[in-house]
């Protein structure tokens, strides 16, 4: 036997192969046993951002503020915030925008007491208050989605990147600035075809896309029929964060949002549902991480109306980042510098991305998801 073989001094010492064999058996059971199962791959839906509310939004002129002021110190405050180019802010990690569009069929409807030509084009402008806060980082909607276009081709791995759309059809004659023209049947095919000539098929990440071949949308995002991440990587999704009525008319008769470039915000019993505006994450802290965890995208917001900046008051913000939504929007990407306390919003640690916590938890390296490239 082995054992006798193992000698010393003319001697058997079965102890010594006792010793032996243990470490051998513990290392054939632990080959024998089931490997932990690797987690399941990341998809569209699994990671947190951080976004930018109003993104295209320069600062106000002076004498315009000023007269805001005299009217209302509320709403001058509320309006007195401004970014930086697009192109800055996505290097910066933002990877999601908001964009306010104006319907302008024949060009020149928000030309009146601006040398803008741009505004006497035909097409889709980018403007907050028009005739008032019309201060614009790109005034075409086709400019500013070419600059995003172009950033995403030069950093074809970034996560995807949600481009959140406001219809702007409120009437500001009777203050001092222009009434925007209605959003019709005609207007919302409109926009859809104006981002389809800038955007191509390959960016977009549309509600067919996810759809597939379920009865609705409602049934695909439920079934966690978002596409991977990595098929998701250098694409966009649109989202429309409407009233119910305008929603409704983006989405006509269709069950779902066929054929549609926008997600719309709805509630979640919609056969329509897969995204969902809830910008009070203190207040819908739980229904966000219910929603999230049931698989459909949410935007919360981290501030509003410069509140939380001026004082830096960071309640808010941190309940955003702690309620699973996969979208925080800020005004404040960078500081203030007329505020004290530099209130700012970014992800703990810095990333541009991170694993979502309600649906993934920490199981992610989020350095490896995103580094804006």
């Amino acid at each position: 036997m082995a054992t006798e073989r193992v000698t010393m001094a003319g001697q058997a010492h079965p102890g010594i192969a006792v010793s032996v064999m243990l470490p051998l058996i513990a290392l054939l059971a632990a080959a024998a046993a089931p490997a932990p199962p690797r987690p399941a791959p990341l998809k569209a839906n699994d990671i947190s951002v951080i976004g930018t509310h109003n993104s295209y939004k320069k600062a106000m002129p002076a004498e315009t503020m000023a007269k805001v002021r005299a009217v209302s110190t509320a709403i001058a405050d509320s309006l007195d915030y401004a970014h930086r180019p697009l192109t800055e802010q996505l290097d910066a990690g933002a990877r999601q925008l908001e964009i306010d569009v104006n319907y302008d069929p024949t060009g020149g409807h928000y030309s009146k007491g601006s040398s803008d030509p741009a505004l006497l084009r035909p097409g889709f402008k980018v403007l907050h208050i028009a005739g008032i806060d019309n201060s614009s980082s790109c005034m075409l909607l086709t400019e500013c989605l070419t600059i995003i276009r172009r950033w995403s081709d030069a950093h074809p791995r970034h996560v995807p990147i949600l481009l959140l759309f406001n219809a702007k059809d409120e009437q500001y004659a009777s203050r001092g600035g222009i009434d925007a023209l209605p959003f019709d049947a005609a207007a919302w095919d409109a926009l859809d075809a104006e981002i389809r000539s800038v955007m191509p098929a390959r960016k977009l990440i549309v509600p067919d896309d996810v759809q597939g071949k379920y009865p609705t949308l409602r049934d695909a995002v439920l079934a966690d029929h978002w596409p991977a991440l990595d098929k998701a990587r250098g694409r966009f999704l649109f989202a429309l964060d409407e009233t119910p009525a305008k929603v409704a008319a983006y989405r006509g008769s269709r069950r779902s949002l066929e054929g549609r470039v926008f997600f719309i915000n709805t509630d979640e019993d919609s056969p329509a549902a897969a995204y969902l505006t809830l910008n009070d994450p203190i207040a819908e802290g739980a229904r966000i991480a219910r929603d999230v965890k049931a698989g459909y995208l949410v935007r919360t917001r981290a501030d509003a109306d410069t509140r939380e900046a001026r004082i830096n008051d960071t309640r808010r913000r941190e309940a955003a980042l702690a309620s699973g939504a996969q979208y925080v929007s800020t005004d404040y990407l960078w500081p203030d510098a007329r505020f004290a306390g530099g209130y700012n919003v970014r992800l703990p640690g810095g990333g541009v991305a991170r694993c979502n916590r309600v649906r993934r938890g920490t199981e992610c390296n989020g350095a490896e998801l995103d580094r804006g490239r």
